[in-house]
């Protein structure tokens, strides 16, 4: 089957809505591109109501513009990084409240609920959303957040969004999807019944590896009211410039991580073949074990690829070291490939028994494809892989 389904909804095309971004704030240029308002106060009684940059600026509604086209929403809040996301939302609850979590998160999710917001009362209780037996938990909870990310960071668990969402409307609980991963190009959280979807701007929506960004979007008017109040209130803004960029960069979100997706399917299942690898995690590959919520909820893969080895932490970074178009390095959704090590760099300071019940050892790399040829891609890894021999 074709990899990548068709992404067109009623209306312009999502490469369309990708590079038209309405309102520049500079009509008497006639400028193409927006430029960057970089002033941090604005005087009173101005046309569009701006007044300091750190409650709003021209490039933040520029961008949350754009991005409400492309996720199809009513609602968007752009801030400083995914992290600055993350805190905006969590600021909205109060002493006591249990947020119910999918266990496999983003590591700084995980460090920030158990570091930070634990000081400030805030519960959570952390379950594997990928057992259906875990549902009820809800129901028997009563949590005043769920908080998931599909698919997961870096086991690529895929979390049937609409199923859990259902549960969630029966106590009135927000379900917040980080969707970071699949982009809103390959799902919709808020047409699954999420009330947030969040992204970390910096990844695929940027795309360049050159900017800092999160993003929150919405339906909701009162969530934009809560979200836009922490922006402001907790300095959670992003830079004009960062927001200048990330709406560049976006220009071209469908045109890369459409080659992207190719590029990392077409190596999934290159990588399926290797003696060497003891499984290959991706989520359109029929090995996956949640394949049939991929395909029923997913418009494509995505570019994320986990695999594992039977190797100690110095084979592995002997692999990822000997690659010469994947960089060693955190992140990820940029033009370029990087290979990481989720045990030592991404979920480093997670204690190792949790680790390991999760399924992050020593022999776990993680992979960005990024835009490169793709022969030049899986020529790179084989000759890589060739180290397991020895």
């Amino acid at each position: 089957m074709d990899q990548v389904k068709s992404n067109h909804d009623e209306g312009p095309g999502i490469n369309t809505r990708s590079i038209h971004h309405g309102e520049s704030f500079a009509s008497e240029t006639g400028t193409v591109m927006p430029p960057i308002f970089p002033s941090a106060t604005f005087a009173h009684g101005n046309l569009h109501g701006f007044d300091y940059t750190r409650s709003g600026n021209p490039n933040f509604r520029i961008l949350e513009s754009v991005l409400s086209s492309v996720e199809s929403c009513k609602y968007v809040t752009v801030l400083a990084s995914g992290v600055s996301a993350i805190t905006a939302i969590v600021s909205t609850l109060e002493k006591g409240d249990l947020v119910l979590c999918e266990e496999n998160l983003y590591g700084c999710t995980v460090r920030l609920f158990e570091e930070v917001f634990r000081r400030f009362d805030i519960k959570t209780v952390w379950v594997d959303f990928t057992d259906e037996k875990n549902f009820s938990k809800i129901i028997d909870l009563k949590p005043k957040m769920i908080w998931l990310e599909s698919p997961t960071n870096p086991m690529l668990k895929v979390i049937d969004i609409a199923a859990i969402c259902d549960y969630a409307i029966k106590v009135k609980a927000p379900v917040v999807v980080d969707n970071t991963f699949a982009t809103p190009l390959f799902q919709r959280p808020l047409e699954l019944g999420a009330t947030l979807s969040l992204c970390s701007t910096t990844k695929y929506i940027n795309g360049h590896s050159d900017a800092l960004g999160g993003a929150i979007c919405s339906e909701d008017a009162t969530w934009k009211k809560k979200l836009d109040f922490a922006q402001k209130a907790l300095g959670l803004q992003p830079s004009p410039f960062d927001c200048w960029l990330i709406t560049r960069g976006i220009k071209t979100m469908p045109l890369r991580v459409e080659r992207q997706s190719k590029n990392a399917f077409a190596i999934a299942q290159q990588l399926l073949n290797h003696p060497g690898i003891e499984w290959v995690r991706y989520p359109f590959l029929s090995s996956h074990p949640q394949y049939e919520i991929a395909l029923k909820q997913m418009k494509a893969g995505g570019s994320i690829i986990t695999l594992k080895i039977n190797a100690t932490q110095n084979q592995t970074y002997e692999i990822c070291k000997s690659l010469n178009y994947f960089t060693m390095a955190e992140s990820l959704g940029g033009i370029e490939s990087l290979v990481c090590h989720p045990a030592s760099m991404t979920h480093a300071y997670i204690d190792r028994d949790t680790k390991l019940k999760l399924g992050i050892d020593d022999g776990l790399i993680r992979l960005s494809i990024g835009c490169e040829d793709l022969k030049d891609l899986t020529d790179d890894l084989m000759q890589a892989l060739e180290t397991l021999k020895k």
